[in-house]
């Protein structure tokens, strides 16, 4: 009965708060600001923390070692490097493609609007088609493209106040980022002893070993990811290179991105290559393009990925594509990114858990 009445509570509370628009509004705002900012630093901090500990082992002198905060300060140091090298060189190039890209979107419409009218017409040459109105359908076709262009330019229109508060955003995050991830690299180290003192003596080293193994499981998906990332989106973007596909950089970007998204990412990646490669090289173009992926994912699923990540996750395929569906229903874009890793770090915990249960 106390549960009960305990479980019915919380739902209230909770029916209650979802009924507060205000209330709700604030805790997003709260929660979007504080979250976004910890875990993008959080990303980083698995990514760089490796590079740190590197550097702290490395001895001048007889007894002298690189301090924490001198190593932290190196790899920010190269951490500015690389993304001032980026800014510069590649940047610049990805933006031109994309405004590029951008310009010849009509052309690309009429061009499709032109070779579906062809089309028609071939097919309207036979008889048992001639009943068909096809006229009508590149009409209709017509005026779809023009309405969503026009929906497009004109929620491009009214958002320039969402832009400029995404860029507010932007701002807060690129501030508030470096300052989370410095102290999180500088003193990270120090909070698995102190947590350990808190809790009671019986379960320090079971809740110890747990949490290394969910900070292994963590460390080693989100670098294997990045790297995995950088590879497909860097061969990608040579691939299109070779076979002359126009705006090879963005697209091996897009590609790279992507890849994010486990099993359903290449696909994603590969829809803009083939409407480009369609426009300017048609159906050879659009074969090409596909071998490239090919290639690209053959290499990635063979070596890259079973190298880098490995068999840590020990995640059925089938039980990826579920939990991609559901988080993608219910969290979108962002839920899709996370559920993997989130549901690695569940299974890590529920196992630790149950071992320790049989154990006792």
């Amino acid at each position: 009965m106390f549960w009960s009445a305990e479980i019915l509570i919380v739902v209230a509370i909770i029916w209650v708060c979802t009924k507060n628009k205000l209330f709700l509004f604030t805790n997003w705002c709260l929660f979007s600001t504080i979250f976004i900012p910890l875990l993008l630093a959080g990303i980083l901090f698995y990514m760089l923390n490796p590079i740190v500990n590197l550097i702290t082992k490395i001895k001048f002198g007889k007894r002298h070692r690189v301090s924490r905060t001198w190593a932290t300060t190196l790899v920010f140091l190269l951490l500015i490097g690389i993304i001032v090298l980026i800014a510069t060189v590649f940047i610049p190039k990805i933006v031109d493609q994309l405004v590029t890209l951008a310009n010849q979107i009509p052309g690309a419409v009429n061009d499709g609007q032109k070779l579906l009218e062809k089309v028609f017409k071939q097919m309207n040459s036979q008889t048992y088609l001639k009943q068909i109105d096809f006229t009508q359908v590149t009409d209709k076709f017509s005026k779809n493209i023009s309405g969503y262009m026009n929906t497009i330019f004109s929620g491009l229109t009214n958002g320039i106040g969402g832009i400029i508060s995404a860029a507010a955003n932007v701002v807060i995050i690129a501030v508030t980022v470096p300052v989370v991830l410095f102290y999180m690299l500088k003193d990270g180290y120090r909070l698995a002893p102190t947590l350990k003192k808190v809790l009671p003596e019986k379960h320090q080293d079971q809740t110890m070993e747990l949490l290394s193994e969910m900070s292994h499981t963590i460390s080693k998906y989100i670098s294997g990811q990045m790297i995995e990332c950088l590879f497909v989106g860097t061969f990608t973007a040579i691939g299109y290179l070779i076979i002359g596909t126009p705006y090879a950089l963005l697209l091996g970007v897009v590609a790279g991105i992507c890849n994010i998204i486990p099993y359903l990412g290449p696909y994603i990646g590969i829809a803009p290559a083939l409407i480009v490669s369609f426009s300017h090289g048609g159906f050879w173009g659009v074969v090409y393009n596909i071998i490239v992926v090919l290639i690209v994912q053959q290499i990635d699923g063979n070596l890259v990925y079973p190298n880098v990540i490995g068999k840590s996750l020990e995640i059925h395929p089938l039980t990826i594509i579920i939990i991609l569906l559901a988080a993608g229903n219910i969290a979108g874009l962002m839920g899709m990114i996370l559920a993997i890793p989130l549901y690695a770090v569940v299974k890590v915990v529920v196992v630790h858990l149950y071992n320790i249960y049989q154990l006792e």
